[in-house]
């Protein structure tokens, strides 16, 4: 038995002990680090924040049009539905007023006793076998024959709007699910950015939100600043007037006014405030009016940023605008130099 037995492991000392220290703690090392990969944070300078953190807000922006894009078009979609489902109603309580004029028909023969076969099949609970044997309609007199081919149609009618009801409902779904996902998407690309931005000392952040000019416009200077603008049409002085009255108003995606905006829902309440409608999001306000060249700009123009058509503001004149530039940094004025440029609309 004893030679089967174990032998005792002696301890190590000396270098040996010192290299297998040794060994144990660049294998620690090694594993820590590699667990490492992938999960720590590059350390950014302020520059780097900055950027990455204006990239963030611009992607925001993308996804914040792309929501109000699905919005609107859930919102026309509901409407339609509820259109829909008004004159299918009204379309029933029709069907039913015929069908009970046939009622009424049928019994009025039930008393003479002779009860015509095309209404007997016709006055059927089943709508199928009620139109399935039309033939019967041309043993009918004229005037039944009509109100029953009335009827017919009638039924044809209310099957499409509830087929076009049912198309409305699936599109409105789809809608829906896109909107979840741009809303999802807005504010993943707004945490990310505000995360950015703790990163920051308190100056360095207070920097990064007065990085646009005309952070803040005394009231007392809005009415000289309004008073030298010399706009091409009243509609646009009203809109310009209304912008102005908006400096100092909070950024909010998605929203419209009167307490809060972004870019679009600006300039959209701007010129609803004078009787003009504008679209809802940036890629299709710039399809709105005439379009005008950089060098023709007057105040009032609409102006639009980027490749994608992703930020507007109003043009004031002098090469500056009004506009809500993102989450933190408030309805301001801003040179058009500062973001680039991709066109402008007139759209009065």
């Amino acid at each position: 038995m004893a030679a089967h037995r174990k032998p005792r492991q002696r301890p190590l000392t000396g270098p040996a002990a010192r290299t297998a220290a040794t060994l144990a703690l660049a294998g620690a090392a090694s594993a820590t680090a590699f667990e490492g990969v992938g999960h720590a944070e590059p350390q950014l300078s302020r520059a780097q924040v900055k950027a990455k953190v204006d990239q963030l807000y611009q992607q925001a922006e993308v996804a914040t049009d792309k929501y109000n894009g699905a919005k609107a078009e859930t919102q026309a979609t509901e409407k339609s539905l509820r259109t829909l489902h008004d004159e299918a109603a009204r379309r029933t309580q029709e069907l039913n007023t015929a069908r009970d004029a046939l009622g009424a028909a049928a019994e009025a023969q039930y008393r003479n006793g002779a009860i015509d076969p095309s209404l007997q099949v016709l006055l059927s609970s089943d709508p199928t076998q009620y139109l399935e044997r039309a033939a019967y309609v041309e043993r009918a007199d004229d005037l039944q024959a009509a109100k029953v081919t009335g009827v017919r149609k009638q039924l044809g009618d209310l099957a499409q709007l509830r087929s076009e009801a049912d198309r409305k409902i699936s599109e409105l779904r789809t809608q829906q699910a896109d909107l979840k996902k741009q809303k999802t998407t807005v504010q993943s690309k707004i945490r990310t950015a505000q995360a950015l931005l703790a990163r920051l000392t308190a100056p360095e952040r207070a920097q990064y939100a007065a990085q646009d000019t005309g952070a803040a416009v005394p009231r007392a200077d809005r009415s000289a600043l309004r008073g030298s603008l010399v706009a091409p049409s009243s509609r646009a002085a009203q809109a310009l007037a209304f912008a102005y009255g908006a400096l100092g108003k909070p950024y909010a995606w998605g929203a419209t006014g009167p307490s809060s905006f972004d870019c679009s829902g600006l300039t959209q309440a701007a010129y609803r405030s004078a009787g003009v409608s504008l679209p809802r999001t940036t890629y299709t306000q710039i399809n709105s009016g005439r379009r005008v060249s950089r060098s023709e700009l007057a105040p009032g123009d609409l102006v639009f940023f980027f490749s994608g058509i992703s930020h507007v503001g109003i043009y004031i004149g002098n090469g500056e605008m009004i506009h809500a530039p993102h989450p933190g940094a408030p309805v301001r004025i801003a040179p058009i130099d500062q973001m680039p440029f991709a066109g402008a609309t007139r759209p009065v």
